[in-house]
């Protein structure tokens, strides 16, 4: 029974694989990002729901056998490691499909682009690692990339497009995966498809040269320009943990705190410096009578630099 139960999981999980990619690669249908969420979480818990058919593990309620375990549990059923980049990447687009249903825009396209992309490969490669079944099989390899047809705006722009309380969910959603991306430095998370011009004075190191003419009637000069708080300020509560905990790992910097850097420390840190009192580390924002701190990247680099200094007892005195 298990193992048809298994091939029906499996089988299904696959076609609705391939309904989300045909959804998302129809230029035609304005749906594209819910309908694509929608598929793409479908076909991950199916196919996650048979590897713990796999395992002789339960994929009921035990108190309720006719309903099976949501998404999230099965996710972290079979990835317990929280850190793991391909759960995070898997979590984030099941937020977005939670969110769908009552407030979605079609400016998260090119945002969630790279996300969803990591997310297909890596569904392709978990199918074949945990059912040996091979997606090209069932579909050409080269409907496996997926393309975003327009740009994120910027958060100037999307100030401007939309209410103060969808502005500020969109900016949040943005800084999020822009500091995640930037964080975990993983294909598992994020695959980004773009193109960057640099100046270069070495003629040999270049793909195309360019004229600079100084007589000409249009002088240009770099100029100073104020800084949006939405984008100098782009780490969440949360996400500076994740952060500091990144920079720690790849600095082999171990604290003399059995639980590591975490949300706890996190708040001896803002206490004890007056954190969110001061303009370089965070900023306060505000919609109606709801308000919320988001932090810069200097506020990272200056809690690493003060556990580098003292590992070992930065905890203790902190508590002092």
């Amino acid at each position: 029974m298990d193992k048809m139960l298994k091939n029906r999981l499996i089988n299904k999980s696959i076609e609705a694989f391939i309904m989300g990619l045909e959804i998302y690669n129809k230029p035609t249908i304005r749906y594209r990002i819910e309908g694509f969420s929608f598929f793409i979480c479908n076909a991950w818990e199916l196919m996650l729901k048979a590897e713990l058919l796999n395992r002789k593990q339960e994929i009921y309620y035990r108190d309720n056998p006719e309903r099976t375990i949501s998404l999230n549990e099965t996710v972290q059923k079979i990835y317990s490691d929280k850190n793991t980049r391909l759960r995070i990447n898997l979590e984030k687009i099941i937020e977005l499909r939670n969110i769908s249903t009552h407030f979605i825009t079609e400016d998260y396209e090119a945002k969630y682009a790279p996300l969803f992309q990591a997310c297909v490969i890596n569904y392709t490669e978990e199918l074949l690692r945990f059912h040996d079944e091979d997606i090209t099989n069932h579909i050409a390899q080269n409907f496996l990339t997926i393309t975003a047809e327009k740009e994120f705006l910027t958060n100037e722009q999307i100030k401007l497009k939309y209410p103060p309380e969808i502005a500020e969910k969109l900016m949040k959603q943005s800084n999020e995966i822009d500091v995640l991306t930037k964080e975990l430095n993983s294909s598992n998370f994020a695959i980004n498809i773009a193109q960057h011009l640099y100046i270069s004075k070495k003629k040999g190191d270049a793909d195309f040269t360019i004229k600079i003419d100084q007589h000409s009637n249009n002088p240009a000069a770099i100029i100073k320009e104020l800084k949006d708080p939405s984008d100098t300020h782009k780490y969440s509560y949360k996400n500076v943990v994740v952060a500091v905990n990144e920079r720690l790992k790849k600095k082999h910097i171990i604290m003399n705190y059995d639980k590591g850097f975490n949300k706890y420390v996190l708040k001896l840190f803002i206490d004890f410096y007056d954190i969110k009192n001061d303009p370089k580390y965070a900023y306060k924002h505000k919609i109606g009578n709801h308000s919320h701190f988001t932090y810069s990247q200097q506020l990272i680099e200056f809690i690493v630099k003060e556990i580098e200094r003292n590992p070992h007892k930065v905890v203790k005195s902190l508590k002092k």
